[in-house]
């Protein structure tokens, strides 16, 4: 698995490693150019984010792995 290093010194998974997305409440991560927030209200936690029209979008931890996810944007 490739990793990059965070600004605090970390590694980070690249986007396309199968690391599974952090579990933190409130993380941002990036997939497919696009953020998106970790949310843990009641239920199970999910990630926030937008399609591409603008409309909300909820993606499970799954969903991005699958997708490809990084700490950072995407250039």
């Amino acid at each position: 698995m490739s990793t990059e290093e965070d600004e605090d010194g970390t590694d980070s998974p690249a986007s396309t490693g199968p690391a599974s997305p952090p579990t933190t409440p409130c993380t941002v991560v990036w997939s497919q150019g696009r953020p998106y927030v970790l949310e843990s209200g009641s239920g199970r936690p999910r990630w926030m984010g937008t399609d591409n029209h603008g409309r909300p979008q909820a993606l499970t931890g799954a969903d991005l792995r699958r997708r490809g996810w990084s700490y950072r944007r995407a250039r």
